[in-house]
């Protein structure tokens, strides 16, 4: 099993004491996010989690734990996600030279093979214009040089923060507040511009010897040097855990998303970075709701289970088929 920590939160900077947590009870409760009723009960021990994939802007607060995870056996990479933005678009997350050195640590403490620099999603305005991506673009590459195996770029989606699914009609009023202070600082990116800034992140990247691939872009970047990414990567999985591993292509994510199959353990609206364009928050009240609820000791990231709710033991298994050595 792949062990997905989190598309829905950033349980790294977040939540690692709730996650270190259930990674020694050897379990963890999860809420189908499309259905609330339907909870499952994870299995999270290292004969069963081939492969933990982090994702993340700021994991300082997860890197205390890394040794502990080594220590029981656990393999592990990261998306770590870093952008050349401010409190205006990134209001919950700390000084990005910080992040920056946490990035430098990171590569330090695990090897740059498992680590995957998110340059995403690329925001295009009146101030964040190309220029200003092609010369933060190219400082990244400099500074963080031999940190990292590969680079993921995507380009802002203007679904988020259109709510998913129904809105409460007491977040109503809420949700058209950050609609519009969205819209203010998020537009579509022309595929004129999404040409001219993939052919540069591209000959830049390859310049250090590094290569760069889109999340989930519509638009074929392949002719740009922009290959397609696969965020949960078979490939990488094997180099870092040494193994064969029999992987299906994760039909449950969007179009044109690359992945292999996983389980995640995370939760909507429990994330404070507050980044504007996410959609991974649907507004300010529920996420206070929910974090008022969180429980570090807690089976579930959020809440408890409830009088009457069954809990599903999900069938999990290692997906290794077999060893090989790891090159020395």
């Amino acid at each position: 099993m792949i062990l997905s920590v989190s598309r829905r939160t950033d349980i790294p900077c977040r939540h690692s004491e709730w996650f270190m947590n259930r990674i020694r009870a050897g379990y963890a409760v999860v809420r189908n996010p499309m259905n609330l009723g339907q909870l499952g009960r994870i299995a999270l021990t290292p004969d069963v989690v081939d492969c933990i994939v982090f994702w993340s802007k700021d994991p300082a607060p997860l890197m205390p734990y890394l040794k502990e995870l080594d220590a029981m056996g656990y393999r592990y990479y990261f998306q770590f996600t870093l952008t050349p933005y401010g409190k205006n678009l990134e209001p919950g997350l700390r000084d990005k030279k910080e992040i920056e050195d946490c990035f430098r640590e990171l590569a330090r403490r695990v090897g740059s093979e498992r680590i995957i620099w998110r340059y995403d999603p690329v925001v295009v305005n009146e101030v964040l214009d190309l220029n200003y991506h092609k010369k933060e673009f190219e400082r990244l590459c400099r500074e963080l040089q031999g940190c990292m195996r590969s680079i993921t770029i995507s380009f802002v989606d203007m679904y988020t923060k259109l709510g998913r699914g129904k809105t409460p009609a007491y977040e109503k009023e809420e949700e058209e507040a950050l609609r519009s202070r969205a819209e203010k600082q998020l537009r579509p990116v022309t595929e004129e511009e999404m040409e001219e800034l993939a052919a540069f992140f591209s000959h830049t990247a390859s310049a250090r010897g590094l290569s760069v691939n889109a999340c989930c872009e519509g638009k074929d970047l392949t002719p740009f040097g922009v290959g397609r990414a696969s965020c949960i990567d078979k490939a990488v999985i094997e180099d870092i855990t040494g193994g064969n591993l029999k992987l299906k292509p994760d039909k449950g994510q969007r179009k044109g998303c690359g992945c292999y199959e996983s389980i995640d353990i995370g939760a909507y609206n429990t994330c404070r970075n507050g980044c504007i364009y996410c959609y991974a928050n649907h507004s300010p009240k529920s996420l206070e709701e929910n974090l008022r609820k969180a429980d570090r000791q807690g089976e579930l990231l959020v809440g408890s289970v409830r009088d009457g709710e069954k809990v599903t033991v999900r069938k999990t298994a290692s997906c290794l088929e077999g060893q090989y050595e790891l090159p020395l």
